[in-house]
This record gives C-alpha cells, structure tokens and sequence, in this order.
C-alpha cells in the first residue's frame, strides 16, 4: 500500500472522509465530506503529522519554518513538524499567527520561531475550499520578513473549480501568487480507493465520478 493509499484509509478510519449526500458552503450537493476537525487523539496527530512530513519530503522543499494559519493549521503545522523529524530526522521549526495582535508581554502577532529574512517557509493547512486562508495570513507574513513561501501543503486537493471561475482553489493560488500547492492526496486519489477496495464504499464510485465531472479540473 502506498503512503497515499494508507493515508485515505487513515481518513476513512478516523471518520474525517465521509461518503453520503452532503449540501456544502457553495451550495453543492457532494457525495463525500471532508471534516479534518475529526482528528481527536495524541495517535492520530501522530499519524497525520507523518503523512504531511511525507509529502514533504517527496517535494524535496526543505523547509526551515513550517507555518500554520490559525486556527486549524496551528496543531497541523506542529504534527507536521514533529513527524518530519520523528519520520526522517529533519529539524525544522513552526510559527503560527494569532488572531488579534497580543498588546501585553512579548506582544506580537506571532507564537513560535521568529520570522526573518530569507526564511524558507511551508505554509501548512487543512482543506483549501477558496485560498482565503492563505490571502490572510500572506500579507502578515510578508509584512513580518522578506520570506520565501517554498509552498503551501493541504491534505486533499479537490481540485473542484471554483463559484465564479473555471479554475480550482489550487490553481488560483499559484496562479495569483506563484505558490505551489501540493496534496497528500486529490480526488481521483480518493476515487481510485474506492474501486480497489482500500477503502469500503464502492457504491459511491459512480457519484463520485459524475460530481469530478460536473465540478472537476484537470
């Protein structure tokens, strides 16, 4: 089984990928749902941390600082940060931006490693539905130093075009700021699960299917 492979059946397992009828934020009906805020315990933080630090690594980014926007990517850039060195020995350090600026003690908009010049940073993250996300948190990283975003990593592209747009979240992002955008996993990954049984629910292959169709890119 491939690290891919494993990753959609820890997913399934830890009841994050969920297959069913579901109305989501754009109003789409999907025939699948993706609720990283699943994962609960200590095991499976260490576990996911792994899968992001074997992306990671398979991109050859080599970054020094892992950064997670908050609030979701605070303990994904942490996991991520830790299974790189648990997984392949590689030390790097994590940052991750406050909400409201912090105006007593240290103060200041960040926790964790400074930011300075130069830094090659991996902006770690859940889901990308819109790249808000990282439209947020970029000006406040650009603004604290003159970084290097080496890219951005998310656990599943699905590389579903956008409201208004032909284009993917994925695609916008790179294309609007220069950033890659890679997944552990993406779509057709999930679909080609289905058909050979890593994960139960071939019953939803067809819909699967029709929903790539109807909302996919290339």
């Amino acid at each position: 089984m491939t690290y891919k492979e494993s990753f959609i059946k820890f997913m399934a397992n830890s009841g994050v990928l969920k297959f069913g009828e579901f109305t989501l934020k754009s109003g789409r009906v999907a025939p699948y749902f993706i609720n990283c805020g699943n994962y609960k315990t200590g095991k499976q933080l260490a576990k996911l941390g792994e899968y992001y630090a074997e992306c990671i690594h398979e991109h050859n980014l080599q970054p020094e600082i892992l950064f997670g926007p908050a609030y979701k990517g605070i303990p994904l850039s942490v996991a991520a940060c830790t299974g790189l060195y648990n997984k392949f020995g590689y030390d790097c350090s994590y940052c991750f931006d406050r909400k409201e600026v912090k105006d007593h003690g240290e103060g200041g908009m960040f926790v964790g490693q400074e930011l300075k010049d130069g830094d090659k940073v991996v902006i770690i993250d859940d889901v990308m539905t819109s790249g808000k996300a990282l439209r947020e948190v970029l000006p406040k990283l650009t603004s604290a130093a003159k970084i290097d975003v080496v890219g951005m990593v998310i656990t599943m592209d699905r590389a579903e075009k956008g409201l208004n747009t032909t284009k993917s979240a994925v695609q916008d992002v790179h294309d609007e700021f220069g950033i890659n955008v890679y997944s552990i996993v993406n779509i057709n990954d999930v679909i080609d699960a289905l058909e050979n049984g890593i994960i139960p629910g071939a019953e939803y292959v067809d819909k699967m299917k029709e929903y790539r169709k109807t909302y996919g890119v290339d």
